[in-house]
């Protein structure tokens, strides 16, 4: 034992210490309550995080402090504050959303220490993975608290699976006599830790994947709704040249074949139809529908492959490639709109009023496709059901400047009568 803790006169009266603990752990429970709701409002992430918070218990606090005392610090005339008094854990689904955490937390607050758990490890060895970030607490969380001076927090960024490792490792190792020299149990654990570790960066790669494909499919819809915009027959926009093949007049680029798997020939095509390589685009949607039978699949890429078509005007190919995807997905929504909006381009105006209905049938919340509708309901001049569209689109909170133009020209139309 350190000499410092043979002398009587330099050890906290337990007694006393625990009854000015008891005197500050309701403050303590308010102030942590704070400090969760302003991590909650301040952390936004790409995955909702979820927070845990702990208060330590005096018998631990106390453990705590003799050891942090035996190192040579000395206490103050108040109650002694431990780094990890107010502990708070975010876990988080991904890899990316620790970094991001970290950064919002050096962003937001005064940050004192960042440690990083297991950082050093080697491949051979196992052992949870954590980054303890210590913070001075905001003023502004302090309003109307007694508390003592000085107060800090930690804050534990975690994946689940970084998380359930440390639960399960904390049962199994640290309760527990464990003997440095069972090697198979070292190398089951090792075995574990890396299979979590691993599963941990594939989550991320498929999250990076999708975010990436979500990216191109928005600006593959955006394309084809401006498109669509240009192409009705109403004036609310300015008239446009329709679109070459390549979607801006300069040669077709042929990007590189990615012979993988569905998901890596639909990103691709995907990204050839946005940079307006359409005809590639096409080329690998057919190879897709050749090579697979599955129907939610077939009626994803007849609609991809529609979308390609329809911009670059081959509207029939379009519209047949859309009934497609209606036919193997029959409770879906989407290829009906999409149908809709080809057969309102080609002026069929009755038929494309049913299919905008039955999307509607299938999902009533689409504000988008009532304003559509009231489009096709104005060119067959039936004008109160336009107008009840619109007010629908309205109410659903579609507030775009069309819908005020359509109004104004239905109103004209009325006027006249």
């Amino acid at each position: 034992m350190p000499e410092r803790l043979n002398n009587a006169k330099w050890l906290p009266d337990k007694k006393k210490l625990a009854q000015k603990y008891e005197q500050y752990k309701p403050v303590f429970k308010i102030l942590l309550e704070r400090l969760e709701a302003l991590l909650r409002e301040k952390i936004v992430v790409s995955s909702t995080p979820n927070f845990r918070c702990r208060l330590k218990e005096f018998p631990s606090y106390y453990r705590k402090l003799l050891r942090v005392m035996s190192d040579g610090v000395t206490p103050t005339d108040d109650l002694p504050i431990l780094s990890d008094l107010f502990g708070i854990r975010i876990i988080c689904a991904f890899l990316q959303d620790l970094t991001d955490v970290e950064r919002i937390l050096r962003e937001e607050f005064t940050v004192i220490e960042v440690e990083r758990k297991g950082a050093d490890r080697t491949f051979r060895e196992f052992g949870y993975e954590s980054t303890h970030i210590l913070l001075k607490v905001p003023p502004k969380v302090l309003v109307g608290l007694d508390l003592p001076k000085n107060l800090i927090f930690e804050i534990q960024v975690r994946t689940i699976l970084q998380d359930a490792w440390a639960e399960v490792e904390h049962e199994l190792v640290y309760k527990s006599e464990f003997s440095p020299f069972d090697l198979p149990l070292k190398r089951k654990l090792a075995s574990i830790n890396a299979s979590l570790s691993l599963a941990d960066i594939i989550f991320q790669e498929i999250r990076d994947y999708q975010n990436k494909l979500n990216r191109e499919l928005d600006k593959r819809r955006g394309s084809f709704y401006k498109q669509a915009d240009i192409e009705s027959n109403l004036d609310l926009v300015e008239k446009k040249p329709t679109p070459s093949s390549n979607g801006n007049g300069s040669p077709l680029v042929s990007l590189p074949y990615i012979n993988g798997t569905i998901d890596d020939m639909l990103l691709d095509a995907i990204a050839s139809h946005n940079s307006g390589n359409l005809e590639h685009a096409s080329e690998i949607y057919t190879q897709i529908i050749d090579q697979t039978t599955n129907d939610t699949v077939l009626s994803v890429i007849y609609k991809h492959r529609g979308m390609a078509y329809f911009a670059q005007s081959r509207y029939d190919e379009a519209l047949e490639d859309f009934n497609k995807s209606s036919q193997h997905d029959i409770d879906g929504f989407r290829p009906y709109y999409y149908i809709a909006i080809v057969l309102s381009v080609l002026g069929r105006e009755p038929e494309a009023v049913d299919n905008f209905t039955k999307s509607l049938e299938r999902n009533e919340f689409q504000p988008y496709v009532y304003f559509r509708r009231a489009q096709s309901y104005y060119n067959l001049e039936q004008y109160t059901e336009a107008l009840n569209d619109l007010d629908r689109a309205v109410s659903l909170g579609y507030n775009k400047g069309e819908e005020s133009s359509l109004r104004i020209l239905i109103a004209k139309k009325l006027d006249s009568y």
